[in-house]
């Protein structure tokens, strides 16, 4: 959704990724809902960061009225699918989106997204590190955020087409996301936030998404050394390399 002017986008969640995308959509033209289950008086600091803009902030729970209208409903990070507003949402058609998802369908440049079940984080940080020390020279600027540090949507109206977005992606980002980066890294599949995905299935379709959006001129790194991650190659649409 190009155009945001005039559009009508529920957020639920008003911690981090919600106010990033909420200032950012508004920003951007769109009549924001910022919606939150805890009570408004635990809410100054979101009311503060959003002050002076076209943000409508709603606390203490979630009522379904907030749908009608609704062109989209964008979900935080720690929103389940069970959540009352998401489950009215799929049953009446509004779309569902995340802040990872707009950010990788606006930003102008070169994306990495990591993955995994554990050591995501500190191969993020790795790899920007690495970009930022040996390729200052190929990239204006190296970006580095996602599910750590600032959500990236805060910075892509900065972004241009010679600099690189490294980002960090969680299965709880993936789980919406219909859309990919240009180089995917899996680092492992192993049990983990099976109270929000119910099934190692689940949890694994989640991961499996960041390979299955690629495009063909994209990459995928995997780990030859995890069944469950190796087992992701017979999906990759580009270019495979792997690590073990």
């Amino acid at each position: 959704m190009a155009n945001w002017r005039g559009k009508r986008v529920v957020i639920i969640g008003a911690a981090r990724q919600g106010l990033a995308l909420a200032r950012y959509l508004s920003g951007h033209g769109a009549k924001v809902v910022l919606n939150d289950s805890r009570p408004a008086e635990e809410l100054d600091a979101a009311r503060q960061s959003t002050a002076g803009m076209n943000i409508d902030l709603v606390s203490g729970g979630h009522p379904l009225h907030l749908l009608n209208g609704a062109d989209l409903v964008a979900i935080s990070g720690g929103v389940p699918l069970t959540n009352p507003l998401v489950v009215e949402a799929v049953k009446r058609g509004v779309p569902l989106t995340n802040d990872t998802q707009i950010f990788l369908e606006t930003v102008p440049c070169k994306t990495i997204g990591i993955t995994g079940s554990a050591g995501k984080t500190t191969t993020t940080t790795l790899v920007g590190r690495i970009a930022k020390a040996g390729l200052s020279g190929k990239f204006r600027e190296v970006w580095i955020g996602g599910n750590i540090g600032d959500p990236l949507i805060n910075y892509v109206d900065d972004m241009r087409t010679d600099d690189l977005a490294i980002l960090e992606i969680s299965s709880f980002q993936l789980e919406q996301m219909t859309v990919s980066t240009n180089v995917a890294a899996v680092l492992n599949i192993t049990p983990n936030h099976l109270d929000r995905h119910g099934t190692m299935e689940a949890y694994t379709a989640a991961k499996t998404r960041i390979i299955e959006y690629q495009a063909p001129t994209d990459t995928a790194i995997l780990n030859r050394d995890d069944p469950v991650t190796w087992a992701l190659a017979e999906k990759v649409k580009g270019s495979l390399l792997s690590f073990g």
